[in-house]
This record gives structure tokens, sequence and C-alpha cells, in this order.
């Protein structure tokens, strides 16, 4: 099963290949998904990225939370289901 883990703090510049490159030392990158700003189209400093098994995801945030990245201190955590409005 594949596991998402969040980063933030990422630097503006940063891309997804660079990105997955830095986390394929913990495992198979499936996917990197940066989020942007809705209305400008920057990124926020913010990446989903989605690993190939649970324990290569827990390896990944063990190995770069709090790790420099292009100057920046990474936050790299497991994602939490989004959670929607509930129905009335």
């Amino acid at each position: 099963m594949n596991k998402k883990v969040y980063v933030a703090n990422l630097p503006y510049q940063a891309t997804e290949p660079e990105i997955k490159a830095l986390f394929s030392k913990a495992g198979d990158v499936m996917s990197v998904k940066i989020v942007q700003d809705r209305q400008s189209g920057q990124p926020r400093g913010i990446a989903f990225v989605e690993m190939s098994t649970q324990w290569e995801g827990r390896k990944a945030v063990s190995m770069f939370n709090r790790q420099d990245f292009m100057g920046k201190n990474l936050l790299v955590k497991e994602a939490t289901e989004k959670r929607g409005f509930g129905r009335r």
C-alpha cells in the first residue's frame, strides 16, 4: 500500500524532479505534487510525496524531517486523509 508524506518549508524554487531525487534515497517515489497558490499559481512551499510502501514512507519521514534541502530545513510527516465537510 502506498504512503503519502507531507513536506513543508520547501524552497519556492524546488522542482518536482529535485524533490523526487531527494526522496528516492528512502525508496521508490510514486509521485510528487507541489501545492500551488490558486490565484497566483506560485508554489506555496508545500508538497506531497507518495512513496510505494508504508515502510518507505516512514523511512522518508525519519530521514528527511528537519533535514537541510537547498538551504531550508524541511518539515516532513505522514500525510493524513483530507477531511471534507459532512453532509447535512
